[in-house]
């Protein structure tokens, strides 16, 4: 008989809601559903509510209002709902900062909402509080560890800035087109701006955190936005400097899975240290008869992923 799960959470990416008719994608060919987002979210939420065993929190990977509320004078009314609706739900969420997150608000604003699961004071997260990267103890040798994968990034930051500028360097070094958001005929097209990337200080931390992890012979989920494995993107949705964050996650033991939104089709893969790597189907390219989250039970060698929708069951060994 099959041991019970040490704990169970909820998992959803790309909310992207707004109060507007259906659109596309910037490439015209992909539906997206915007009002009806909303609808699914509270269906996930119902359904996370009634789960037994019951849940222990919920992992919202990102983009949960489309960037369009800006333009809309509607950001604050948007996200003020999709609050609400995950405000039914008992137990802790733990949000992911996307790119729609901000074009809708700079970082400095994102620290006085809802969105900002940082706890307050302490020392769990990087120096830089508009830094959105925190770790915290799940259970017993089980640890959660939140990145901040547009920590460099041209988004949300005064241009005046030296995040800024120093992002906007990289970018346009590695990025030729006049449209930075364009990946067309780059050598590594995920340098584009609606990608973005972590600090040095950032990393340093991450090192710093799974050491103690390791020390203490725990068990480590990392959440972001933006991929961190090619292999589990289509290429252009991948964090600026990949390399450098599955760097640290190789030299240390500890951590066992990655969970990122960002590419709304999904993927999937195992890397060769043993690493899962999952990039969660987005909720806004669904369409109103199906959806797109999923529950996930934690064993002692294992996580059972029961996806719900056009996101499919799976199983991860540890």
């Amino acid at each position: 008989m099959q041991a019970a799960p040490r704990l169970a959470f909820g998992v959803i990416a790309d909310i992207q809601f707004a109060d507007a008719e259906d659109g596309y994608d910037f490439g015209g060919c992909r539906r997206r559903y915007y009002r009806h987002s909303l609808r699914l979210l509270r269906e996930a939420v119902w359904e996370w509510a009634a789960e037994s065993p019951p849940i222990n929190f919920v992992l919202q990977l990102g983009d949960s209002i489309d960037g369009q509320n800006a333009r809309r004078g509607e950001a604050e009314s948007a996200l003020q709902q999709v609050l609400e609706v995950l405000g039914q739900l008992s137990v802790p969420v733990h949000h992911a900062w996307g790119n729609h997150e901000l074009y809708n608000f700079s970082r400095a604003r994102l620290v006085h909402t809802g969105l900002y699961s940082r706890p307050a004071g302490g020392s769990d997260g990087p120096a830089d509080r508009e830094c959105h990267a925190y770790h915290c103890s799940l259970a017993p040798r089980l640890r959660l560890v939140v990145l901040d994968s547009y920590d460099a990034s041209t988004l949300g930051s005064d241009p005046g800035s030296p995040r800024y500028q120093e992002s906007l360097r990289v970018l346009r070094e590695k990025n030729t087109n006049d449209d930075l958001n364009n990946p067309e005929g780059l050598k590594e097209p995920h340098f584009v701006a609606f990608n973005g990337g972590f600090s040095q200080a950032q990393l340093d931390w991450f090192d710093e955190v799974l050491k103690f992890s390791d020390e203490n012979q725990e068990k480590v989920i990392v959440m972001a936005h933006v991929p961190i494995h090619p292999c589990a993107s289509n290429g252009v949705c991948l964090a600026w400097n990949y390399e450098a964050a599955l760097s640290v996650i190789h030299r240390h033991r500890c951590v066992v899975c990655v969970l990122a939104g960002h590419l709304h089709d999904g993927a999937y893969c195992q890397d060769l240290h043993g690493v899962h790597h999952l990039t969660l189907e987005g909720l806004i390219e669904t369409p109103p008869d199906s959806n797109a989250f999923a529950t996930v039970h934690v064993y002692e060698d294992k996580m059972v992923l029961k996806g719900r929708g056009r996101i499919p069951d799976r199983v991860m060994h540890f």
